[in-house]
């Protein structure tokens, strides 16, 4: 009987299967949503300054600072100046009523408020000869200068930076509307078994619906894979292997990944062992709980990982093995929030296992479980907001005890 590997072994294994197909995939310029939560795939150098013009800070009255004495004095109001306007250049002795985020006139160098005016509000434009009386002004105030937040040239973000709202409103603000992205790994996404069926199918006595297979392949387009489903395949191992060489090797576009869930235990009709005889596979048991069985390997040449068939030991598989691997990797998804929280309850674990169990985080920071151990409990994962890692070496903790989560 073969030693169980440990979790770290095994997901450092997944890693190095992956690396090598990664290095194969080139870049895509995708529109800039389409972007979101993928890696930069190069360096993006600022093409214009940030902000391109000096403009007012807020709504009030450009003015060149050295026309008003220490104490304060009465200028002459100009033509105003709104937003998305070229102005003219402010004369000596004037005052330009501004508006927010419009240009700075040419010789004026500070804007007072319009709330520090006397009156303390914009005079009517028609109005002939106006005048304001406004306090000193230190030059630079409420001004934002030319490339106070970038200037042109300047790395605005680095290849590998993680795109998410602000990297994406900072790339629009520079004018851009595409980015480039690393293309996506192409997964097969494989179910097996005779007692699944999918989902809206009659359920017939001995059967049970497909919960694998949107399962992971919702957690997959949630790790921007790029997922190829073929239904689910029974348990005769030549009907796996059509379907396998098909997608390594008669597509157009062959897979980069495959991913199958059920029949890599020891069980008599394990279709997914069956059917990997004489491939570069091999299955074996990690010191883990759920999810132990595992398969690893190559098929066709192409990375292969095999899950368990319970649908929390394969969304546990993907959470532990290939969603991190993929972080390292492509630098996407972003690795799952690591917390430490305090156990609203006790627990038990199996020694030498390393336990992944289901927990909710509440707002009080306490941890509260989400059904047992078992591997089929769906509505408890549906519940649950975290992972609990409970290393191999705790078999027991009390209530209050300190333990880690990774939060969904």
């Amino acid at each position: 009987m073969s030693v169980p590997r440990s979790v770290a072994t095994h997901r450092q294994a997944v890693v190095e299967l992956l690396a090598g197909t990664a290095t194969t995939k080139g870049n895509h310029r995708v529109p800039l949503l389409d972007a979101l939560g993928k890696p930069l795939a190069v360096d993006v150098h600022a093409p214009l300054s940030l902000p391109p013009f000096a403009n007012s800070q807020m709504d009030g009255f450009a003015v060149r600072s050295h026309d008003i004495p220490d104490d304060g004095g009465q200028l002459r109001v100009a033509a105003p100046v709104p937003a998305g306007a070229t102005p003219t250049a402010l004369k000596a002795g004037y005052a330009a009523p501004i508006m927010t985020g419009a240009m700075i006139p040419e010789g004026a160098d500070a804007v007072v408020p319009i709330e520090k005016a006397s009156p303390s509000t914009f005079p009517d434009p028609t109005t002939m000869d106006a005048v304001v009386n406004l306090p000193a002004v230190a030059p630079g105030a409420y001004v934002r200068n030319s490339g106070s937040d970038i200037h042109r040239g300047a790395l605005a973000l680095a290849a590998g930076t993680l795109l998410g709202p602000a990297q994406l409103g900072l790339l629009a603000a520079m004018g851009l509307s595409t980015v480039e992205v690393p293309e996506p790994l192409r997964v097969l996404l494989v179910t097996t078994g005779d007692e699944v069926v999918e989902p809206g199918e009659e359920l017939k006595p001995g059967k049970i619906f497909d919960s694998n297979g949107t399962l992971l392949e919702a957690s997959m387009r949630q790790a921007n894979l790029d997922v190829v489903r073929t239904g689910i395949s029974d348990d005769d191992p030549a009907h796996l292997l059509a379907v396998l060489h098909h997608h390594t090797r008669e597509s157009d576009r062959p897979v980069d990944v495959i991913v199958t869930t059920g029949g890599v235990s020891k069980g008599a009709y394990e279709v997914v062992r069956q059917a990997m005889a004489g491939q570069p596979v091999d299955f074996l048991p990690v010191a883990m709980q759920p999810g132990g069985p595992q398969g690893l390997g190559t098929f066709n040449g192409i990375p292969f990982l095999g899950f368990p068939g319970n649908p929390v030991s394969c969304l546990v598989s993907f959470e532990m093995f290939l969603r991190p691997a993929l972080s390292e990797v492509m630098g996407t998804p972003a690795p799952r929030p690591v917390r430490t929280v305090r156990l609203a309850e006790p627990l038990t674990s199996p020694e030498g296992k390393h336990q992944v169990r289901r927990g909710s985080v509440a707002g009080d920071g306490m941890l509260r479980m989400e059904g047992g151990a078992g591997s089929h409990l769906v509505h408890a994962l549906a519940r649950a907001n975290a992972l609990v890692q409970i290393p191999g070496n705790v078999t027991e903790l009390t209530a209050g005890a300190e333990v880690e989560v990774w939060m969904l």
